[in-house]
Order: structure tokens, then sequence, then C-alpha cells
């Protein structure tokens, strides 16, 4: 079993990527403290190319990233990029949230992923992007999940993130659906080319 590192030092989205990824045939391991990476990218495409590539690089391992965010369309986009750096904690944020939304009667938003798998020279071999359109409570429900979950409220399922299990998550969050797109490159690259490569 090959190992794969996640570049992130979240522990609630290391859990979700080991969940979506549990059929493979990896290790996931978090990314050391110590290590770090500057999200300098414009796009969440642009940061999650980053951070695969310069972890892959640092550890001459492989390497997944994925660089997600909440997009508030009567916020002008934002959070955005900048969704993790929106407070100094999920209930910061969530109350930053719902402050600068205030009784705005339009709460579309969405939740944008994109994700990217890196070679131990830090080459990108294979990424995909996942959008889950959804609205944003004027309270949180729910108690599971972690970051804005508590406030994204996904019309389809009827249920926050939050409120939902782990498997009703994967079906229809912007990572499930990123993840569900990348697979099939991963297995056109063969998976046997990953687990038998060593780092460079």
């Amino acid at each position: 079993m090959t190992s794969l590192v996640v570049a992130t030092q979240n522990p609630g989205k290391l859990k979700e990527m080991q969940h979506h990824l549990s059929s493979l045939p990896w290790d996931l391991q978090m990314m050391p403290r110590d290590l770090e990476v500057e999200e300098t990218g414009e796009t969440f495409f642009e940061n999650a190319c980053l951070k695969a590539s310069q972890v892959a690089k640092q550890l001459g391992q492989w390497s997944i990233a994925d660089d997600s965010g909440l997009s508030v369309l009567a916020l002008d986009g934002a959070p955005g990029v900048y969704s993790a750096r929106y407070g100094k904690d999920d209930a910061d944020r969530i109350s930053r949230l719902l402050r600068e939304l205030g009784d705005t009667p339009n709460r579309a938003a969405q939740f944008v992923c994109a994700i990217a798998l890196a070679n131990p020279n830090g080459e990108i071999v294979c990424h995909a992007e996942g959008i889950c359109p959804g609205e944003i409570l004027t309270a949180p429900q729910g108690e599971g999940g972690f970051g804005y979950d508590p406030v994204f409220y996904v019309p389809e399922a009827g249920l926050s993130f939050a409120e939902m299990s782990k498997d009703q998550k994967r079906e229809v969050s912007h990572r499930g659906r990123a993840i569900a797109l990348l697979i099939p490159q991963l297995e056109h690259l063969g998976f046997t080319t990953i687990r038998n490569s060593t780092p460079a």
C-alpha cells in the first residue's frame, strides 16, 4: 500500500478524503505540521495544484490536494479562496458570514472543490473540479461536518451538510463530485503505476 500525502493540516478534510478514497489501495496521511505551503493562487484550481506539487516535491512522495471554499452570490463570490481565512475558527467564520449576509433574501451559494494529484517530482498528473449548489441558512443546523457545513443547505437533499451522513455528503458534496470525476483519470493512469512508483 502506497502512502499518499494529503496536502492539508485540517483533520476534518483528511477524514473526508480518507472516506472518499477508501476503495483505493493507498494509505492517506496528513502533511507534516512543520511543512507550510503559502496559498498564493487566485483560483481554487491554482491553489490545489500549488499545494499538491510543493508537498510532493518537498517530501518525495505522491501528494493529493484540494482547495475548496464557499462562494456566496450576494457577497460577490466571497469568501471564495479566502474561505479558510475568513475568521480565526469555524464558529468565527460562520458568525462573520451570517453577519455580512444579514437578512438578505438571496442566499444562493455554492461550494467549489478543485482537486489535484502530483507525482513525487511535483508534476500534476490529473485534476478535477466539483460544484455543489445550495443556500446559506439563517442559523446553523446539524452537528456533523466541519467548516461552514452547519449553514450550507442543499435543497436537493433537504438537509444541511452538517445534517448529512458521511455517505449522503459524499454523494452530493463538491468534494465528492470532484473525486468522482478524478477516479476515472486515476484508472486511466493505472493503479499499478501509482502503487509501484518510488520517490525520485
